[in-house]
């Protein structure tokens, strides 16, 4: 099988190359067009794994570029399912086809793809995204999913709506009322907690932090919390090309990496490598004194808005874990060398983040004043004390109490 891929760039829509993929191979084949090498300021899609050059590069695995686009545990459960209702006539035997499964117009980043010169882009959408007032709706829809009652109009409407980005949590794409993108992402029938209540009480903090976060909105919709993130590869309209860290760097499947390679992956390819190693410091801070557990490489990512350079896109998928989930889920560690998670591991990675040690120590400072507010912050938005009685432990431990030592 053989599939154009096209980027999304200044404006206008060029195609970059092919991809080309065995029937039931996970191995996969990419080769840049030669009106892409020879146009002005042609740029790599992937660094890592699709360096820009005229010869074929194999891979044994789908490359990291367009993994991006695909979908992740919900998603795919979505095109499965859809499958086996015959909304879909394709069963999903490679990586690619979870990804050609989702909508053109939510498709996270700035590729597209399709698979004849004079195609529509796969799958292009039969009309326009939902907006924020179907919210009920996909929330009905989504809710079926779980309970494995869903229609074939359920799975339609949110594919139809599908949006890769970030974690296994059910979601949607939606517009927002000034017409941008959005993500709207739902609770789950099982779910023991309020989960979108800590996830934007979780971006609040870091923004006071001093971190650049995705825009987020608390909305309740039939008495349960739903989490509204403004899409970040998006800006006026355009899409902005999108790697997730774990591409960047070019990692295999399941390995977990560190921050202090992610580190030497912005000197390499970062644009503002300065700031955004200092930023990205921040955020491994943040992550430790929020109790975001949940913080493996493809909850980070990249845009590039200057030709082969990437740069820090807005913190997303920030969580809180209270302590008695903690081991359950997957986080990134600070350095290759050590699984320490404490301060003072970290103010030990600092010189490789190109900061001092008293300008650490004042990024600690700050950081643990803004998660140190988080019941103010709550109240700002709303959030109930009955919800928040379970994020205490998020908020309040030892770690904490060792920044507290700081100051």
């Amino acid at each position: 099988m053989s599939i154009e891929v096209h980027i999304e760039w200044e404006g206008a829509t060029h195609l970059v190359g092919r991809l080309h993929t065995a029937e039931r191979s996970p191995a996969a084949t990419f080769e840049y067009a030669r009106e892409w090498l020879t146009r002005d300021g042609a740029f790599s899609i992937d660094p890592t794994s699709l360096p820009l050059g005229p010869s074929p590069i194999h891979g044994a695995a789908l490359f990291g570029a367009m993994q991006d686009c695909g979908p992740d545990r919900w998603g795919r459960i979505l095109v499965e399912r859809a499958v086996r209702k015959q909304v879909l006539e394709r069963k999903p035997y490679r990586e690619i086809d979870y990804a050609l499964a989702l909508d053109d117009a939510a498709r996270i980043g700035a590729l597209r793809f399709r698979s004849a010169p004079d195609g529509p882009f796969l799958a292009a959408t039969a009309g326009k995204l939902p907006p924020i007032v179907s919210l009920a709706a996909l929330l009905r829809a989504a809710d079926a999913i779980h309970g494995e009652t869903e229609t074939a109009a359920d799975l339609r409407f949110l594919l139809g709506a599908g949006s890769p980005l970030g974690g296994a949590r059910p979601k949607s794409a939606v517009t927002l009322n000034d017409g941008r993108l959005a993500m709207a992402k739902f609770p789950k029938p099982d779910d023991l907690r309020d989960i979108a209540a800590g996830e934007v009480l979780a971006l609040h903090l870091a923004k006071q932090a001093g971190i650049n976060t995705a825009e987020s909105q608390l909305v309740s919709v039939s008495g349960r919390s739903v989490s509204v993130i403004t899409r970040f590869d998006r800006e006026e309209g355009r899409r902005l090309p999108f790697l997730s860290a774990h591409s960047l760097l070019g990692l295999p499947q399941g390995e977990a990496g560190a921050y202090t390679l992610l580190a030497d992956g912005i000197r390499q390819f970062g644009g503002d490598v300065s700031s955004d190693l200092r930023e990205l410091w921040r955020r491994l801070v943040f992550s430790l004194l929020a109790s975001n557990y949940d913080d493996h490489l493809r909850n980070h990512g990249f845009l590039m808005r200057t030709p082969g350079k990437w740069s820090l896109s807005p913190a997303y998928d920030l969580n809180p874990v209270p302590e008695i989930e903690r081991a359950q889920l997957p986080k990134t560690s600070i350095s290759e060398d050590s699984l320490d998670s404490s301060i003072e591991a970290a103010l030990d990675a600092a010189p490789r983040f190109g900061l001092k040690h008293s300008a650490a120590k004042t990024i600690v400072r700050e950081v643990h004043a803004a998660v140190a507010d988080w019941r103010k912050v709550a109240k700002k938005l709303r959030i109930p004390a009955r919800t928040l009685s379970a994020y205490a432990s998020a908020f309040e431990h030892p770690l904490m109490d060792e920044a507290a030592k700081l100051h």
